[in-house]
This record gives C-alpha cells, structure tokens and sequence, in this order.
C-alpha cells in the first residue's frame, strides 16, 4: 500500500504544506536524500500546541504534536516530490521539545512521530533519532520535527 493511501485509512489527510517562516526553504534534495525543514505543530495555519512540555503540556499532548509535525513534514515531502511514493526510507528523524527544566521524557514525546513514519511507510520508516529537550522553540511551540528521506 502506499503511504499516503495509508495515511486515509488512517483517518489522516495531508494538509496544506506549511510555508517558510524566516530566511529558509521547506525542502532541500541533494542526491537521493531530501531534507526537511523543521516543522511546528500548525494546524489551519495556527500552532495549536503552545508551551512547556511538563508544565503546559503534558506527554499525551506532545506527542500528538510530534505526530502532527510530521505530518506537516509529510506534506512538504509530497509537496517538492509529487508523491509520498517516491520515499523509499525514513532516514532520520531530529525532534527538539519545549520541556521544562530538567525535562528527560524528550524520547516518549518524539515516540509520536517515530510511530506514525512506521504506520506510514512500514519497514521504510524505521529511521534513526534523535531527541533533544530545549528551553524554547520558535512561536512557542512545544514540538518541532525534521526528518531526512531517502527518495528516488
């Protein structure tokens, strides 16, 4: 099945790929591999997970973000690819939480995503990680998300 016939039996739709927010591009493809930028939890054109993961925001909540900033990540791969077909493997994923001083469940939080590239692409989405809390986020948000592809 494909990923984005997956992504409807899911119950999901790719949304409108978010646009730039400052001096940079959504997508970069070098080679085979395709790099997106960060993605916040924007729904509608509206961050809808604002501030500190532990405090705000608990671990449910955050990781629903994850999983919605990697939707919006999803929407500018299909976006500079034309199809999610053309992803072959989920290479990396870097997520950076919003926690609260001392916040160490960074891994549960990016879990969000991590498991929805694998529903998504199956096998193709096990990827390498990364999960880093930090003392804020651009807007306020409490997730942000960048994922490599490998394409062809």
């Amino acid at each position: 099945m494909n990923p984005e016939s997956r992504l409807q039996e899911l119950g999901f739709s790719l949304p409108t790929p978010p646009a730039a927010a400052g001096a940079y591009v959504p997508a970069v493809r070098t080679g085979n591999l395709l790099y997106l930028a960060g993605t916040l939890p924007v729904r509608d054109g509206k961050i809808v997970s604002l501030g500190k993961v532990g405090k705000e925001i608990d671990l449910a909540q955050a990781a629903e973000a994850a999983r919605l900033c990697t939707l919006n990540a999803l929407a500018n791969a299909k976006a500079n690819l034309g199809s999610l077909d053309r992803v072959t493997r989920v290479v990396m994923v870097n997520g950076f939480v919003n926690g609260v001083d001392g916040f160490s469940d960074s891994p549960k939080v990016l879990n969000g995503a991590s498991e929805f590239l694998l529903q998504v692409f199956g096998e193709a989405g096990k990827h390498a990680r990364a999960a880093v809390s930090v003392n804020g986020l651009p807007l306020g948000a409490s997730v942000e998300v960048q994922i490599v592809l490998e394409v062809r």
